[in-house]
């Protein structure tokens, strides 16, 4: 696979000054879909911040520094973090996080020793695309209910002010990307998100309170330990065996609750590799190979349930930004992962970012969800797959309409498979019991030489 043109490639290290804002696009990149996580699942947003970080920073090491990939919170456990969380509180969402964590260790392992072939008839492009598709779509209301409505109202209460923010931010994301020049080029998302934030001031809409208090605390403290007490803060962390006991809470339906959405998250973590591949032009798959970066990912779900954060997940608005920008340095990757980590323990930036109407951060998802999305349709393009197959039909269209429509299978009063997990699960499913399953990789060469790659890079590590 031969390498795409790329401003700065995976192992350059940029200066300073670029190294700086680049991360910090990064960082504006994956904070709201970070942020908004623990909002809706009742978890606190700065320890997401240094679960996020802390756990790609644990995913740079794992593949080591090969991969350009950023982790955070993960939108396929929002509702199984809120009913676990229902069942046995927040350390029961913590215990299944973890679990869901040994997960892909296990499938890790198993990719080792056996290679990647039964993983990839497993979960094959014809599932994997529409999967990433209704991950994708699935967010699209969430873009939009940020962009339309006021937030921290019940009832959605409609408001042109918002929406107008939300399209000007997008506007000038959009054209950041195709008509700014030289380093400019490479911080549309920045640009929006800036944009945006001083449309939004001058609409009014732009909540100040909180970083005024932060302000106060700090110009109010009569010494430099009580500056430094004023401006770093201890996130909300919640430690298993400190703040509870881990055997205390697990139970079969915390398990039946949080363990299988892994294999919806597995089958996101495939495709973003995939498209990330194409995109950087080298296939990870091969190299690191899959082994490790589904180690890495998993690695930073179990990091996250050991601090009280979401599950973390790699994150196709970062790839986006990777695509947009051509910048593919890990150093820029890590540089956001630091920040996020310092973010999340300093008060006043967190008021800073936190003070973002979500009308701006729903003007840039429309286009970073948007290209998740995208991301799938791409991955059934690249691997050619022939819908004019009707196995291949039949499993797409069925994974597409149950995912986004919101079907669910009620096992117990308390627990459910619903929305992508059992999407994902039908697919595989499909795949497996209907014939001509060689019909489900296409012709296209990418799938073919993931395969190969792989069972090539596990014999020289085993080697």
């Amino acid at each position: 696979m031969k390498s795409n043109q790329a401003a700065l490639d995976v192992r350059d290290v940029p200066s300073l000054h670029k190294w700086i804002t680049l991360s910090l696009q990064h960082l504006f990149a994956m904070f709201g879909a970070t942020i908004l996580v623990p909002f809706l699942t009742g978890l606190s947003p700065s320890v997401a911040l240094v679960s996020s970080g802390t756990g790609t920073l644990a995913y740079l090491l794992i593949t080591k520094g090969r991969v350009p990939a950023y982790l955070g919170s993960s939108f396929a456990f929002i509702a199984p973090v809120i009913a676990a969380s229902s069942a046995s509180g927040v350390p029961g969402a913590m215990v299944g996080s973890f679990l869901a964590g040994l997960v892909y260790g296990i499938v890790a392992l198993l990719i080792s020793m056996f290679g990647t072939d039964w993983l990839m008839n497993l979960l094959p492009p014809v599932v994997v695309g529409p999967v990433i598709i209704v991950i994708g779509l699935g967010l699209a209301t969430t873009a939009i209910d940020m962009s339309m409505y006021v937030p921290g109202i019940d009832d959605e209460v409609y408001s042109a002010t918002h929406f107008s923010v939300a399209l000007v931010t997008l506007a000038i994301t959009i054209i950041a990307s195709i008509f700014f020049k030289g380093f400019f080029s490479l911080l549309p998302i920045l640009v929006g998100i800036v944009g945006g934030y001083s449309f939004a001031l001058i609409q009014g809409i732009v909540d100040t309170a909180e970083i005024k208090a932060e302000w106060a605390a700090i110009t109010s403290a009569d010494s430099f330990t009580g500056v430094l007490g004023a401006i770093f803060q201890k996130p909300d962390f919640i430690v298993p065996f400190v703040d509870y006991s881990p055997m205390n809470v697990i139970s079969i339906e915390i398990i039946f609750i949080m363990v299988p959405i892994a294999l919806v998250t597995i089958a996101e973590h495939i495709g973003d590799q995939m498209v990330l591949s194409k995109v950087v032009g080298r296939n990870f798959l091969k190299e690191p190979g899959l082994n490790r970066s589904i180690l890495g990912d998993g690695t930073a779900t179990v990091i996250a349930s050991f601090l009280g954060g979401p599950p973390n997940t790699t994150y196709g608005e970062n790839i986006g930004v990777l695509a947009i920008t051509r910048v593919f340095s890990v150093f820029v990757i890590g540089g956001a992962a630091v920040f996020a980590v310092l973010f999340g323990f300093i008060g006043m930036s967190t008021a800073v970012i936190g003070s973002i109407p979500s009308a701006v951060m729903g003007g840039v998802s429309i286009l970073l969800f948007g290209i998740i999305a995208s991301s799938g349709l791409r991955m059934l393009i690249d691997n050619q797959i022939d819908l004019g197959e009707k196995r291949n039909l039949i499993i797409s269209s069925v994974i597409l309409v149950i995912g986004i429509g919101g079907a669910f299978i009620q096992v117990t009063d308390n627990v459910q498979i619903a929305g992508m997990a059992l999407s994902a699960l039908i697919g595989v499913v499909l795949n497996l019991i209907l014939p001509g399953k060689e019909k489900a990789h296409g012709n296209g060469k990418m799938f073919k030489e993931t395969v190969t790659g792989n069972k090539k890079s596990n014999d020289d590590n085993a080697a």
